[in-house]
Protein backbone atom coordinates (compact mmCIF):
# COMPACT_ATOMS: atom_id res chain seq x y z
CA UNK A 1 0.00 0.00 0.00
CA UNK A 2 1.50 3.34 -1.07
CA UNK A 3 0.78 6.77 1.22
CA UNK A 4 -0.10 9.80 -0.25
CA UNK A 5 2.07 12.93 1.19
CA UNK A 6 -0.33 15.83 2.49
CA UNK A 7 0.05 18.79 -0.43
CA UNK A 8 2.19 21.24 0.35
CA UNK A 9 1.10 24.27 2.49
CA UNK A 10 0.93 27.62 0.75
CA UNK A 11 3.61 29.66 1.58
CA UNK A 12 2.92 33.26 3.60
CA UNK A 13 2.90 36.50 1.30
CA UNK A 14 6.00 38.07 1.63
CA UNK A 15 6.87 42.30 1.90
CA UNK A 16 8.91 42.62 -1.48
CA UNK A 17 9.55 46.46 -0.27
CA UNK A 18 10.90 45.24 3.16
CA UNK A 19 12.90 42.45 1.67
CA UNK A 20 14.59 44.94 -0.97
CA UNK A 21 14.90 47.13 2.49
CA UNK A 22 16.62 45.04 4.47
CA UNK A 23 19.45 43.78 1.15
CA UNK A 24 20.13 47.91 0.77
CA UNK A 25 20.82 47.61 4.95
CA UNK A 26 22.45 44.41 5.11
CA UNK A 27 25.04 45.68 1.54
CA UNK A 28 25.24 48.99 2.73
CA UNK A 29 26.49 47.46 6.37
CA UNK A 30 29.17 45.30 4.06
CA UNK A 31 30.92 47.87 1.90
CA UNK A 32 30.97 49.95 5.56
CA UNK A 33 33.31 46.66 6.83
CA UNK A 34 34.94 45.89 3.84
CA UNK A 35 36.16 49.42 3.47
CA UNK A 36 37.24 49.43 7.48
CA UNK A 37 39.09 46.42 6.48
CA UNK A 38 40.63 47.83 3.60
CA UNK A 39 41.86 51.51 5.54
CA UNK A 40 43.46 48.95 8.36
CA UNK A 41 44.85 46.64 5.95
CA UNK A 42 46.31 50.18 4.35
CA UNK A 43 47.82 51.17 7.16
CA UNK A 44 49.42 48.55 7.97
CA UNK A 45 50.94 48.27 4.42
CA UNK A 46 52.27 51.66 5.48
CA UNK A 47 53.37 50.85 9.18
CA UNK A 48 55.35 47.66 7.55
CA UNK A 49 56.56 49.65 4.69
CA UNK A 50 57.77 52.56 6.85
CA UNK A 51 59.24 50.59 8.99
CA UNK A 52 61.78 48.81 5.96
CA UNK A 53 62.21 52.20 4.64
CA UNK A 54 63.64 54.00 7.60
Amino acid sequence: MVSRPAPPRELPPQDHAALDAAERTARRLSLAIAAVAGVVGLVIACGLAGRVVF
